[in-house]
């Protein structure tokens, strides 16, 4: 059922409409979801009587549920294995602009997870689900408000902030997003180019209520300041160019350069190359002993045993488009200096583990991004939309990497085989409902081994 704000009588219906839901969050028995859907509907609609503002506004719930199963199959640590069910809604609200040369408006989201199923030894920290004490949380929820204005195609964003960009991408592979929190200018005014930039300060883990300061993995002293920015150009429809650049202030500093060119073949098809560069040095106290000595640190192997970050790392892969067929090989190579790094509190207390990083072999268990790994992929995936069935797809990817450095100077290898299949149903009540089952294996010298399988089902339900 979807409500459209074309059909919408008036101003004020829509503003009823919003509103319906305003109870005090306070109150003792109102459901966690309908608190969430009072702050990011009515608290901040009703305050701008703009016609834009609201005539602009929509406003959807998304629902998630989510079975995770990951068995690490070996090793001491207890217990081996994860296993949780849940379930999650995100209620995303998101207003027009007022009139005028300057426009402002206000985004919000309210978040809230459910445990369906979990229980003390099936548990494993804040995997998924936050902990309360050694057993899963029965429920979580957060909310978060985003100020933004608009000038001509130049936007600026102010609060809960959900960066997809080379050196920051915002985690979203458990039940509920990462989010962040900071400041984000994003420009659109100069033909085939998009200019990005801001600053951050706190994160708020996929499977917490609680925002953190900023850290790398291994890295337990918070950084309050992470400073990005970069450039899309489009050359032509079938060529981008991208640089960006990011520093964690006291941990790192990183830059990217990115080409992504796409050529036609006509009735043979398309073939894709993608290329990325990513070169990453020490910023301020990890740069240092002292420094590096107070937790300023990355965790893996390091040429000097330190902590210190010091990488390069390159990728190129291809992929041949035929009918429903898409063939992808591909190649990374990481420095031996140290492993690659992004943003990743997993070291920092309050369950902000978690990440997700701008590369093709950031899979179900492993990243392939350790000291010295080279790594080999190739995938496949198949759109059964050519067999008159739209909305089913299937892939299967394997990647084995080698070269993995160690303090011994003996070196690791470590490989994984991922398998996928997604449905969307294309009509009916139903329509967009989405099924996904994802079954990952690794066997890894460096790390546990592991088999994990994900059970998801995705609907968003616009409300207006």
């Amino acid at each position: 059922m979807s409500i459209y704000k074309k059909n919408v009588v008036s101003k004020n219906n829509k503003i009823g409409v919003i509103c319906m839901l305003n109870f005090p969050w306070h109150t003792p028995r109102l459901p966690s979801i309908c608190r969430i859907a009072t702050f990011a509907g009515c608290g901040f609609a009703a305050t701008v009587a703009q016609a834009d503002f609201l005539k602009d506004s929509h406003a959807d719930l998304s629902m998630r549920n989510l079975y995770f199963n990951s068995d690490n199959r070996d090793g001491a640590a207890n217990p081996s294995k994860t296993e949780e069910w849940a379930q999650g809604f995100i209620l995303d609200y998101r207003s027009g602009y007022t009139s005028g040369p300057v426009g402002v408006g206000v985004d919000a989201m309210g978040m809230l997870g459910v445990t369906l199923d979990s229980g003390k030894g099936r548990h494993l920290g804040s995997t998924m689900i936050p902990s309360d004490g050694d057993s899963a949380a029965s429920e979580w929820s957060s909310f978060g408000a985003t100020a933004k204005a608009k000038l001509s195609q130049t936007e600026l964003r102010y609060g809960q902030l959900m960066p997809k960009i080379p050196v920051l991408v915002a985690s979203d592979g458990r039940l509920l997003p990462q989010t962040f929190q900071g400041v984000q200018l994003q420009s659109r005014d100069l033909d085939n180019f998009t200019f990005t930039g801001g600053a951050l300060n706190r994160a708020k883990g996929r499977a917490s209520t609680d925002r953190t300061g900023l850290a790398v993995n291994g890295g337990t002293q918070e950084s309050n300041r992470f400073y990005f920015g970069g450039i899309d150009y489009r050359v032509s429809r079938s060529l981008l160019l991208q640089y960006y650049g990011g520093q964690l202030e006291d941990y790192y500093t990183q830059h990217f350069a990115g080409l992504n060119h796409n050529w036609d073949l006509g009735d043979n098809g398309s073939l894709t190359t993608d290329l990325r560069y990513f070169r990453t040095r020490s910023d301020g106290a990890n740069g240092t002993t002292s420094g590096r000595s107070q937790g300023y640190v990355a965790s893996g192997y390091t040429s000097g045993g330190d902590g210190e970050i010091d990488n390069n790392l390159w990728s190129a892969a291809f992929t041949y488009r035929l009918g429903g067929h898409a063939l992808t090989l591909g190649h990374q190579e990481v420095s031996d200096d140290s492993n690659f790094v992004q943003i990743n509190q997993g070291s920092i207390d309050k369950g902000a583990g978690g990440s997700s990083l701008y590369l093709l072999t950031d899979k179900m268990l492993l990243n392939f991004t350790r000291a010295g790994e080279r790594t080999g992929f190739a995938q496949y995936a198949y759109d059964f939309t050519a067999l008159g069935v739209p909305g089913l797809k299937a892939t299967v990817m394997y990647l084995k990497g080698d070269h993995i450095q160690t303090s011994s100077g003996i070196e690791q290898t470590e490989w994984e085989r991922d398998l996928s299949l997604d449905y969307v149903i294309q009509s009916g009540t139903f329509k967009n409902m989405g099924f996904t089952w994802r079954n990952g294996m690794s066997r890894s010298e460096a790390t546990r081994n592991g088999d994990q399988n994900r059970l998801i089902v995705n609907y968003t339900l616009p409300l207006f």
